[in-house]
């Protein structure tokens, strides 16, 4: 097939190989299956469509060029080679796959990820041969399907398994239209370094060059680096860039608090900007190796076991480049108030690198009801903005429809005014000192300096345990000075 292939058509059919794999696989495995087919579909079909260009300029001599083509592909190891096997398709595919890899080590290495492809109890041969026509139906050739349209359908894609699996799939889905925002609000510029310490599925690193690509403005110079600690999550992670049509870009592997995967000289690579989302509140993390870390990730403090928010945190700030660093980073509200972590947040308003503290509405955070904030940090305020943090209260700023929460363009339009004109608006945006909030605690709670009138939001259970610790503590120091001046205390003692 030679015709453009709509959006929506795009969509059913990527949809329906998932369908094909219910009742042979859970739903939160499907992304092991469904995303290296695709990429094994893409990569063959664009080699064709290379291989058609170079037919006519050139002449048949010129089709094993490698320069005439953006990814080898051995023979043996295409499409049609493993369309074309009726038994043991697991072995050819996976066969493929591993030539493939080769043959294109510096970009691909592990990027179809270890899926077992021979495992027939779990999928039979007529299963990968239902799968394999499904995916025959279209060609998928640039000419046919442009990168950003085929991205697009990834994403949608990606949302479906979401939907699907539950929570199984947030580990590398982040509300898009939450990332929108927090891209145009520190707005990457050409050849700007962008950095993802968490990347999942990369699709903050894509926001950002979608960002400039929508102003016309020049994408291919940017420097893209991410990391991610779920082996499958970065393959997928490296695939999504490269159905968007991105080749320039750095990915790895592995555990961002314990081994740090971009270093120079001795210290953390600093970069222009960092967006994340990091995986809340993780208690399986290394605290011990991170009380003397040597890249000095601790200068607020060393986070309790039970919550690494705040180890997520420092890395990004360490990461910042110390000119034109910025950062925005979604977290749970807890990271707000916690009692736990009250000295390295005393610690972090006083550095005066906090920029604006966001709070977004309910539902924003993938398959969970919890309101979200997102805290934007600076290397370098401008005067105005020194010894200042802006509180922007936006959690009405949202959308409900078909069960999902989304912000429109408006939301986003306001938000990101509000952000950049750094000044009070009646109960939506508040510029606070330092000062201020050191005497409160160093809470940076935003209903704190915005308060509702009849406000009657339902606090989560972390913040209502949270708030009931605190108030039992005053109690407690109120009625260890009362029972002191009832057994006759120095009454002008300061208890």
């Amino acid at each position: 097939m030679n015709d453009k292939i709509e959006i929506e058509e795009l969509e059913q059919y990527l949809w329906g190989s998932a369908v094909l794999l219910r009742t042979h696989v859970d739903a939160g495995s499907y992304k092991q299956y469904i995303f290296p087919l695709l990429f094994f579909k893409r990569l063959s079909d664009v080699y064709d469509e290379e291989n058609e260009k170079v037919r006519v300029k050139y002449g048949e001599e010129a089709l094993d060029w490698e320069e005439n083509h953006q990814f080898k592909i051995p023979k043996g190891s295409h499409w049609n080679d493993v369309r074309s096997v009726s038994e043991n398709v697991g072995v050819a595919l996976s066969n493929a796959f591993r030539r493939i890899e080769s043959a294109n080590s510096e970009k691909l290495k592990g990027i179809f990820g270890d899926a077992s492809w021979t495992n027939k109890n779990r999928l039979p041969d007529r299963l990968l041969k239902d799968l394999i026509e499904h995916f025959s139906q279209l060609t998928l050739s640039i000419k046919n399907c442009p990168a950003d349209e085929l991205g697009q359908g990834y994403e949608y894609l990606v949302r479906k398994f979401a939907d699907d699996s539950g929570h199984t799939a947030q580990e590398f889905y982040t509300n898009r239209t939450v990332v929108d925002l927090m891209t145009e609000m520190l707005k990457p510029q050409p050849g700007e370094s962008i950095y993802d310490p968490t990347c999942g599925s990369a699709g903050m690193l894509i926001s950002s060059v979608a960002y400039l690509k929508e102003q016309g403005k020049e994408w291919r110079n940017l420097s893209i680096y991410g990391q991610e600690i779920v082996t499958l999550t970065s393959a997928i992670a490296r695939m999504n860039l490269l159905l968007h049509g991105i080749q320039d870009f750095n990915i790895v592997n592995s555990d961002t608090l314990k081994t740090p995967a971009f270093i120079e000289s001795g210290k953390l690579k600093q970069f222009d900007l960092i967006l994340a989302n990091p995986p809340y509140s993780i208690k399986n993390w290394d605290r011990s190796s991170f009380e003397t870390d040597k890249y000095g990730r601790n200068f607020l403090g060393v986070p309790p076991q039970n919550r690494a928010d705040y180890a997520f945190l420092q890395h990004i700030l360490k990461s910042m480049d110390s000119i034109t660093g910025r950062s925005a980073i979604l977290f749970p509200h807890g990271v707000l108030f916690r009692g736990e972590e009250q000295i390295m947040r005393e610690n972090l308003v006083k550095s005066d690198l906090v920029e604006c503290v966001l709070g977004i509405g309910r539902n924003l955070f993938y398959n969970s009801p919890m309101e979200a904030s997102i805290i934007i940090c600076r290397s370098q305020k401008t005067r105005k903005q020194k010894g200042k943090i802006l509180f922007i209260n936006a959690k009405h700023e949202v959308t409900r429809k078909n069960a999902q929460s989304f912000l429109e363009d408006e939301h986003i339009r306001k938000i990101s005014d509000a952000y950049e004109k750094f000044e009070d608006n009646e109960g939506f945006s508040k510029v606070v000192s330092i000062d201020e909030i050191l005497g409160n605690d160093s809470e940076l709670t935003i209903s704190l300096y915005l308060p509702e009138e009849n406000d009657d939001e339902i606090i989560s259970i972390e913040e209502a345990v949270d708030n009931w610790t605190k108030f039992s503590k005053k109690v407690q120091k109120e009625s260890d000075k009362l029972f002191y001046l009832i057994e006759g205390g120095n009454q002008d003692a300061d208890i």
